[in-house]
């Protein structure tokens, strides 16, 4: 069994920055690509970011290239999404993920959520 647990989100203006954790706890969570998604009200759930234990080289979706910088912390199992330049259009859920199918920009290849936490960005 593989929890996650998000938090850091916040409100936020334009322009700024926040960085959102996800606990990881598992027997097995070492073996698991994760991954960042968001969803906005009305909007389906969408790829963000994703990463994965071993140091592969991380990839994100190119609304928020250049923007977000996904790592992870391996001693302590938590997975970060570094945010800057936030923009309005970034307002959503964002969840953490843990799926085997590494970089995969599809959620439903994802076996594990966490419950979300709300990042709102105003104008």
């Amino acid at each position: 069994q593989v929890q996650l647990v998000e938090s850091g989100g916040a409100l936020v203006q334009a322009g700024g920055s926040l960085r959102l954790s996800c606990a990881a706890s598992g027997r097995t969570i070492s073996t698991y690509a994760m991954g960042w998604f968001r969803q906005a009200p009305g909007r389906e759930r969408e790829f963000v970011a994703a990463f994965m234990w071993s140091g592969a080289i991380p990839y994100y979706a190119d609304s928020v290239k250049g923007r977000f910088t996904i790592s992870g912390d391996n001693a302590k199992k938590t997975v970060f999404l570094q945010m800057n330049s936030l923009k309005p259009e970034d307002t959503a859920v964002y969840y953490c993920a843990a799926g085997t199918v590494w970089g995969s920009r599809d959620s439903g290849r994802y076996s594990y959520w966490g419950q979300g936490t709300q990042v709102t960005v105003s104008s």
